[in-house]
C-alpha cells in the first residue's frame, strides 16, 4: 500500500485496479461527508445517446437496493443523511453527508446505489419521461439556452460540445440495456475515487472503502482519449431565436486555458481583474457606466482538457448590439494592453483572501484533493495556490492574456428575437465570418 500526506488529507491505493481513497479526520462535529467519484463521465456516452451517464446515475440513486423511490428517500432521511449525484464530462459523483452514528448504515445505502440498484424497466421509462419533460421545460430558461448553444458551437466537433444532460432526441433513443452496459463498463474499482471527511479516522475509512470496493466489479481506470478542443477560425454569430423576447442572453468567447498551462494562474489573475467579480472592469463599464446589463462577467472554467473563455451579459434587445460591440472592444484592449498594476494588486488580494473560504472545512479540503485527482491537476495545484497567486507579476499576467486569449476567433451566442436583434448584431461585429439562426426549440 502506498500512502502519503497531502496537508491534512491522507491518501492511499491498494493497487492498480483498486480505488484511490482520501480522508481527513475532523471530529469537531458528528458528521461525515462521503464522495464516490467515477473518473469518467458523459464523455463516455455513445454518439446519439447523450445523457446516458446522467440518466444512469439518477436511476441508480432512485432505485437503490431494488426499493421503490419513496422507500429509498425514507431510508436516507431516517439516517439523518443526504445523497446527491452530479454528472460532468469527466466524472460522475455520488456524494452525501450523514450523522456519525449512522455511518455504517449510510455506507450500506451507497453500496445499494452502486452495486444493487433496481434498474427496472418501469423505473427507467418513468425517469426517461421525466428527463424529456425537464429538457422541454428548460427551453423557458434563456440562460440555459445560451449556455447550451455556446457549448455546442464553440468547440465544434469535440466531445465537450455534447450535452451531459442530453437532448430530447437522444433521451428518447435510450434503452435500459444502454444503462446496464455503461454501468458495467465504467463502474469498476480502478475507475473510482473515494473520499471521506469529518468525524472519521483513516483506519475506519479504509475499512469502509474496502466494503464498498468488494461489492463492485474489479477493473482498470477508463482511459481518457479526448483530444485537445480547438476553436474554428473567425468570428461566428449564433442566434437562438425566441420571438417576442425583449431581453437577450449573450455568451461571447473562444479558446481558454487549463491547469497544465504554465501561465494558467497568471491568466486567472488577469481574468479576475477583467471580469471575474461584481466590481471588475466588465461590470464597471457595462453595468455601472451604461446600465446595459445588471451583471457582466468573464469566466475561465477548467476540466481535464482545455475549456473555453467566455463573457456573459444579458442586456435588453435594443442594447444587445452596442453591448456586444463594447465587449469586443474591451476584449481587444485587454489583449493589447492587459491589466494595470492597480488591478493586479486588487485581483491578487481578492483571490488570496477568498481562497480561505475554499479550504475552511475538511469536506472542502478533501473535495479539492479529489478534484486534483479527477482532473489530473499539476502536483500541488491547490496546496500552493495562494503562494503561486501571490507570485504572479504584471508582465506574467499580461503575457498570459496575449498568449491565451484570441479576440479574432470567437463565438458570439445570443438568445433573443432574431428579427429584432440580427441586423444590428451583424453590424456591430467586425470581420464576421458566419451567421446562424436556430429556433429555440430545435433539436441540434
Amino acid at each position: 500500500m502506498s500512502r502519503e500526506a497531502l496537508g491534512r488529507v491522507v491518501r492511499w491505493s491498494d493497487g492498480r485496479d483498486a480505488p484511490m481513497v482520501l480522508v481527513e479526520a475532523c471530529p469537531e462535529l458528528p458528521l461525515v461527508s462521503v464522495l464516490i467519484a467515477q473518473r469518467s463521465g458523459s464523455s463516455e456516452d455513445p454518439a446519439g445517446k447523450e445523457g446516458l451517464a446522467q440518466l444512469s446515475a439518477r436511476l441508480m440513486r432512485r432505485t437503490a437496493g431494488g426499493l421503490p423511490q419513496r422507500a429509498v428517500e425514507t431510508r436516507i432521511d431516517s439516517l439523518g443523511a443526504s445523497v446527491g449525484v452530479d454528472v460532468g464530462h469527466s466524472s460522475v459523483m455520488l456524494q452525501g453527508t450523514t450523522i456519525s452514528r449512522s455511518l455504517d448504515a449510510f455506507v450500506d445505502v451507497l453500496i445499494d446505489i452502486l452495486a444493487r440498484p433496481g434498474l427496472g424497466e418501469p423505473d427507467f421509462r418513468r425517469l426517461q419521461r421525466e428527463t424529456e419533460a425537464e429538457l422541454i421545460e428548460s427551453r423557458d430558461d434563456d440562460r440555459t439556452l445560451v449556455r447550451r448553444a455556446f457549448r455546442r458551437h464553440v468547440f465544434e466537433g469535440h466531445d465537450y460540445t455534447r450535452a451531459s444532460g442530453g437532448t430530447v432526441r437522444s433521451i428518447r433513443c435510450l434503452e435500459l440495456e444502454d444503462v446496464r452496459a455503461l454501468v458495467g463498463r465504467t463502474l469498476t474499482t480502478g475507475n473510482l475515487l473515494m473520499a471521506f471527511a469529518g468525524d472519521i479516522v483513516p483506519e475506519r475509512a479504509r475499512t469502509l472503502a474496502g466494503r464498498i470496493a468488494e461489492a463492485l466489479a474489479q477493473g482498470p481506470r477508463i482511459t481518457d482519449n479526448l483530444g485537445e478542443p480547438t476553436v474554428p477560425k473567425g468570428r461566428r454569430l449564433v442566434i437562438i431565436d425566441k420571438p417576442e423576447r425583449t431581453q437577450t442572453q449573450i455568451l461571447l468567447g473562444g479558446r481558454g486555458t487549463w491547469p497544465a498551462d504554465e501561465d494558467h494562474l497568471a491568466l486567472h489573475v488577469a481574468n479576475t481583474a477583467f471580469g471575474g467579480t461584481f466590481t471588475a472592469r466588465m461590470t464597471r463599464e457595462i453595468r455601472s457606466k451604461r446600465g446595459w446589463s445588471y451583471g457582466a462577467y468573464s469566466n475561465l472554467p477548467f476540466d481535464r482538457h482545455r475549456q473555453a473563455f467566455s463573457m456573459w451579459t444579458f442586456p435588453k434587445s435594443d442594447d444587445a448590439a452596442a453591448c456586444v460591440r463594447l465587449q469586443l472592444e474591451m476584449l481587444a484592449d485587454w489583449h493589447a494592453r492587459g491589466i494595470s498594476r492597480k488591478e493586479l494588486g486588487w485581483a491578487k488580494r481578492y483571490l488570496t483572501r477568498s481562497h480561505a473560504f475554499a479550504v475552511d472545512t475538511a469536506a472542502k479540503r478533501v473535495g479539492l484533493a479529489a478534484e486534483a485527482e479527477i482532473y489530473a491537476l499539476p502536483d500541488g495545484y491547490h496546496e500552493r495556490y495562494v503562494e503561486r497567486i501571490q507570485a504572479v507579476t504584471l508582465e506574467q499576467a499580461n503575457q498570459a492574456v496575449r498568449t491565451r486569449i484570441d479576440p479574432d476567433n470567437l463565438l458570439i451566442a445570443v438568445v433573443g428575437a432574431a428579427q429584432a436583434v440580427r441586423p444590428a448584431l451583424e453590424q456591430s461585429i467586425d470581420a464576421l465570418e458566419s451567421v446562424q439562426v436556430i429556433a429555440f426549440d430545435a433539436e441540434e
